[in-house]
C-alpha cells in the first residue's frame, strides 16, 4: 500500500481509539452490579477499587505528553492500543477484588495515553479544528455508551470475565490493524520557544485560567455521572428495565443521543465565536443536574438526556480553546496537563459518589453538588475573553 493511502487511515483510527479509550475505561462501573450479587458486596464497598484506574487515567497522561512530544506521537499510540488491550484482558483473570483494582490501575495507566497525543495529532494543523475535535468526541461518546451495553450482553449471556476478555481482544486487534494501516506523520517541527501563539502573555494566562477551571469543574462532573449512570437507571427506572442488559441498554441509548452534541458544538465552534457557544453550554448545565437528583422514570430518561448533551457538548470547546491557541509541538504537553487536570480530578467522583450514596441513601447529593460545579464552569465561561479582546491582544510575531 503506498504511503498516501496509508496516511488516509490515521484520523479513522484515532476516532476509533476515543472509541475503545472510554469503553475499557467504562466496563467497571457496569460488572460491578453483577459482581454485587456474585461477590456478595455493597455497592459503595465494590467501587472504590475502580479508584486507581482513574488516578492513573489522569495521572499517567502528563508522561505520555512528554514522550509522544520528544519519542514520537504515533509510537506512544500504538504503545496505548497493545498496553489497554493487554490489561483489560489481564483483569478479567481476577480472583479478588484486590486483583480487580491493580488490573484496572494499568488499563488506566494506557488509556492515558490517548488523549494527549491523539487530540495533539488531530488539530497539528486542522481546517476545521471545532469539526475534526466534534467528530472525534462523537465516536469517544459511542465508546461510553458501548460501555454499558457491551458489559451488560456479556455479563448477561457470558459473565463478567467476559466484560472484559471481548473488548480486551478487540483493542489488541484495532492495534495490530493500526500498525498495518497508519502511517507515522513523524516529529513535529520546532517554531518557537513560547508555548502560546502571539498573544500577549496576559491573555493567554486568562484564557489557560479558564480552561483549568473549567477542567476541573467539567471532568468531576462528566466522570462523576458516567460513573454513575448505571447504576442510577437500576434505582430510578425498575419499571422499565430489570436486567443488566436493559440498564446497558438504556445508558447506552442516553449516551449515544447525547454524542451528537460534540459534532453540534463543534460545528458552531467553525461558525460562532466560541464564547458565544460556551456560556449557554455552562449555564444548561446547571438546571439538568439538579433536575436529575430528583426524578425517576421516563422524566429521569429525558432529562439524563439533555443533561448528558450539555455535559458531552463542554468538551470539544476546552480542547478547541488550547488547539486555536498553543504551538504545535508544544500541544502533545499542554494536553497532557489538561488531562492530567480533567482526569486526575475525575477521580474524585468515584469516592464522591460512593460517600455521598452511602451518607444520604440516594443521588440527590451527588446531582446537587455537581450542580455546584457546573455553576462554577459557568463563572470561568463568563470571564473567557472575547475574540476582539484576543484579536486586540496580539503581540508582535517573535516578542
Amino acid at each position: 500500500m503506498d504511503e498516501p493511502a496509508r496516511n488516509r487511515f490515521l484520523t479513522p483510527f484515532l476516532n476509533l481509539g476515543h472509541f475503545l479509550d472510554h469503553l475499557v475505561m467504562l466496563i467497571f462501573p457496569t460488572v460491578v452490579i453483577g459482581l454485587t450479587r456474585e461477590w456478595h458486596m455493597g455497592y459503595s464497598e465494590l467501587l472504590p477499587y475502580a479508584v486507581g484506574g482513574f488516578v492513573a487515567f489522569g495521572a499517567f497522561a502528563l508522561p505520555a505528553g512528554w514522550l509522544a512530544d520528544h519519542w514520537g506521537r504515533y509510537k506512544m499510540m500504538v504503545v496505548f492500543f497493545f498496553g489497554a488491550g493487554a490489561s483489560l484482558t489481564a483483569t478479567g483473570f481476577a480472583r479478588t477484588p484486590l486483583e480487580i483494582g491493580v488490573g484496572l490501575t494499568f488499563v488506566g495507566t494506557f488509556a492515558a495515553i490517548y488523549h494527549p497525543v491523539a487530540t495533539a495529532l488531530l488539530v497539528a494543523d486542522p481546517k476545521r479544528i471545532g469539526r475534526v475535535l466534534g467528530w472525534n468526541g462523537l465516536w469517544g461518546n459511542f465508546g461510553l455508551g458501548a460501555a454499558a451495553l457491551v458489559a451488560g450482553a456479556l455479563m448477561q449471556f457470558a459473565g463478567w470475565r467476559a466484560a472484559f476478555f471481548v473488548p480486551g481482544a478487540a483493542t489488541l486487534a484495532a492495534g495490530a490493524a493500526f500498525v498495518a494501516l497508519a502511517r507515522d506523520p513523524g516529529k513535529v517541527a520546532r517554531t518557537g520557544k513560547r508555548l502560546g501563539l502571539d498573544i500577549a502573555a496576559g491573555t493567554m494566562w486568562r484564557i489557560f485560567g479558564v480552561v483549568l477551571l473549567a477542567t476541573v469543574c467539567g471532568g468531576i462532573i462528566f466522570n462523576a455521572t458516567t460513573v454513575a449512570m448505571p447504576k442510577v437507571f437500576q434505582e430510578r427506572m425498575a419499571a422499565l428495565t430489570h436486567t443488566s442488559l436493559g440498564i446497558g441498554a438504556l445508558v447506552s441509548a442516553v449516551y449515544c443521543i447525547a454524542a451528537v452534541a460534540q459534532v453540534v458544538v463543534g460545528t458552531l465552534i467553525d461558525r460562532i465565536e466560541l464564547k458565544r457557544v460556551f456560556v449557554p453550554v455552562a449555564l444548561l448545565q446547571v438546571p439538568f443536574l439538579l433536575l436529575a437528583g430528583t426524578l425517576s422514570g421516563v422524566a429521569m430518561l429525558v432529562v439524563s438526556v439533555l443533561m448528558m448533551l450539555v455535559v458531552f457538548g463542554q468538551i470539544p470547546l476546552n480542547d478547541a480553546l488550547l488547539g486555536r491557541y498553543t504551538r504545535d509541538e508544544y500541544r502533545a504537553r499542554v494536553y497532557a496537563v489538561r488531562y492530567v487536570v480533567s482526569l486526575g480530578v475525575a477521580a474524585v467522583g468515584v469516592p464522591l459518589i460512593a460517600l455521598l450514596y452511602r451518607g444520604t441513601g440516594g443521588f440527590r447529593s451527588v446531582f446537587g453538588a455537581l450542580s455546584v460545579l457546573a455553576l462554577l464552569t459557568l463563572a470561568g465561561a463568563l470571564l473567557l475573553p472575547s475574540r476582539a479582546q484576543i484579536e486586540a491582544a496580539r503581540a508582535p510575531a517573535g516578542a
